[in-house]
């Protein structure tokens, strides 16, 4: 889907000679954008269960929340999290489990203490301000069967402190999706020739159906750079019009 983006984008730019976008740039753009969009399905999905809560959601086909559901679901990622010290993990990053989390979904505790490990429960997320006091109670303090654990930056502690081994915490999560990157060999007649047989390759991670939204956020970011606001101008309003149109 990329190189078809940025064949769109380099047609709409050149169609009038507002200039020329060096792939370099066009890579910025391209996850800058796709970022917007990735974050956007969020905000989307809320507002379709709040109409859904009111009763002015559709169903079957015209079920829009579902597909968001299915969309983000593509982005959902299950690891052991590398574990630091005593009862502490680092949360989900590139150096750690191969790719940096946008959301936490659930922290799942084990027992590994003789394979096959066997599965306690899954952990409760509690905020640093209440751990002491729910730590120190002998109702609500965390057990085994009922884990809790605080996230500190990006170290997660599981309480009680017997989750303290390898493979002994599992964090589900929703991960950022990867930098997209046009990638190219050679020059023909002075333009770069796609090569998608590059090792750092990366396609967009989006739905095709995102693809025309792409190229309007992409084509504002490059009016914004050359100056040109006609560019950004077009771009804006065909995006402004595609929202109006999903509400």
């Amino acid at each position: 889907m990329i190189n078809s983006v940025r064949n769109t984008v380099l047609s709409v730019l050149n169609k009038n000679n507002y200039g020329y976008l060096s792939p370099s740039d066009f890579n910025l753009f391209a996850k800058q954008a796709q970022l917007d969009l990735f974050q956007d399905y969020f905000y989307q999905y809320n507002y379709q269960v709040m109409k859904e809560n009111t009763r002015q959601s559709g169903t079957g086909y015209a079920d829009i929340k579902k597909g968001l559901e299915e969309v983000i679901d593509l982005f959902s990622v299950t690891n052991d999290l590398t574990h630091i010290a005593d009862n502490r993990f680092s949360a989900p990053s590139i150096t750690t489990t191969g790719d940096d989390y946008y959301l936490i979904l659930k922290v799942l505790c084990y027992d590994a203490s003789v394979p096959p490990r066997v599965f306690k429960g899954e952990a409760e997320k509690v905020h640093q301000s209440k751990i002491t006091m729910l730590n120190n109670s002998m109702l609500t303090a965390p057990s085994e069967l009922f884990p809790a654990y605080t996230l500190d930056g990006d170290t997660i502690t599981v309480l009680p402190s017997t989750f303290d081994a390898p493979t002994e915490v599992e964090c589900n999560y929703i991960r950022y999706p990867k930098d997209p990157k046009w990638t190219y060999v050679s020059l023909t007649n002075g333009e770069p020739t796609f090569d998608q047989s590059a090792a750092d390759f990366q396609d967009f991670e989006l739905s095709i159906e995102d693809e025309v939204t792409l190229v309007l956020k992409i084509l504002q970011y490059a009016g914004v750079s050359i100056r040109e606001a006609e560019v950004y101008g077009f771009a804006n309003s065909e995006e402004t019009q595609d929202i109006a149109e999903e509400k």
